[in-house]
């Protein structure tokens, strides 16, 4: 059975659309993703951002053929995002032209997959998720050190919604996509957000407290932990959350396996199924998958040898960019920065 259903009420003038077929298992004509009223509250100054920038004109449209589950999408938020440029992020929106493809029914792997550079999955409003960074200590892409996200070192200029833009203009989600939900939205059912390039389910950070049936909410917890004691070499210091490396997976610590997943029973899936987990402590977006990726998420990251190498000369990976720099003196000296040395994110 195939329908058509609107999960949103966009706020901005342009349509949103999801044309799905749902598997076997699921309610038939249920979907919904909870608190699609958008209640976050605004400041004067973004409510008066809100008045200038264009009508969104989001798009994105999850259709079935055959085995696989077909998304199209431009990439632009169904709500207005936050201002782009901005002083951490000198990038403005481009719309793109998404043509994905993932399983519809999604089979586990024997072990977990890093994601390397490539986007995590896709919201269901069409903007990726790709939690990762090109930032690394004293920009040397062979340090082995990762400046996180959402560590604090680095001002990416990260909107409200935890998004910024990449130099190619992708507009992206480095955490928990605030804008597909409101302040207490799903935290009365699993929130379904989107899906991930191996074809399981992404929900919010709330699921059920008995995963074999519908029970009262918890919020869910990742098994990450900062590590203890002091950083091998790099930037050296102790471990504090600054680096992608310093946290390291702890089995059973929380409610999530390596991937932030688990098996549980959805909305949408009474009988259950396995899905990752969005929270609000690191990975905060997945940084692995438990099934097998399809091919049209690594293309996302694709571009000609002579892009590769200009971005690769900017201390960027391909398709990716930096993502922010500050200016030069802005702010006090970030974590693993050396007096008379180069800069973290200053791309010098």
């Amino acid at each position: 059975m195939k329908f058509e259903h609107q999960l949103f009420q966009p706020l901005v003038t342009g349509a949103f659309l999801i044309s799905m077929q749902l598997g076997v298992g699921a309610h038939e004509s249920s979907l919904h993703l909870q608190g699609e009223t958008e209640v976050i509250e605004q400041t004067a100054a973004e409510a008066l951002w809100d008045m200038f920038v264009s009508s969104a004109e989001a798009s994105a449209t999850f259709s079935v053929s055959g085995n696989k589950r077909i998304i199209t999408a431009n990439g632009y938020p169904n709500i207005t995002p936050g201002k782009f440029p901005n002083r951490g992020n000198p990038h403005a929106i481009n719309k793109k032209n998404y043509q994905l493809a993932i399983p519809l029914e999604p089979k586990r792997n024997n072990r977990a997959t890093a994601i390397g550079n490539k986007p995590f999955g896709i919201a269901l409003n069409g903007v990726l998720m790709d939690p990762g960074t090109a930032e690394t200590w004293q920009n040397d892409r062979q340090s082995g050190w990762n400046y996180e996200a959402k560590g604090g070192a680095c001002r990416l200029g990260l909107d409200k919604f935890n998004a910024h833009v990449q130099p190619d203009g992708t507009y992206h989600y480095h955490g928990i996509p605030t804008g597909l939900f409101a302040q207490n939205g799903g935290r009365k059912t699993p929130a379904l957000i989107g899906y991930a390039a191996d074809g399981f389910p992404i929900y919010g950070n709330y699921g059920y407290s008995d995963p074999a049936k519908p029970s009262s909410m918890k919020k869910l917890k990742s098994s990450y932990v900062i590590k203890s004691g002091t950083r091998p070499s790099g930037p050296g210091g102790p471990y504090n959350g600054v680096f992608t490396q310093d946290y390291a997976y702890q089995d059973g610590r929380g409610d999530l396996d390596q991937c932030n997943g688990r098996f549980a029973a959805t909305p949408e899936y009474p009988d259950g199924t396995y899905h990752y987990v969005l929270t609000d402590s690191f990975p905060f977006i997945p940084r692995c998958w438990m099934g097998f990726p399809d091919q049209s998420f690594s293309r996302l990251k694709g571009g000609g040898g002579a892009r590769r190498a200009r971005l690769a000369g900017r201390g960027e990976r391909p398709g990716q960019g930096a993502e922010m720099r500050p200016p030069r003196g802005a702010g006090p000296r970030p974590e693993g920065a050396r007096r008379g040395g180069k800069m973290p994110c200053s791309g010098s």
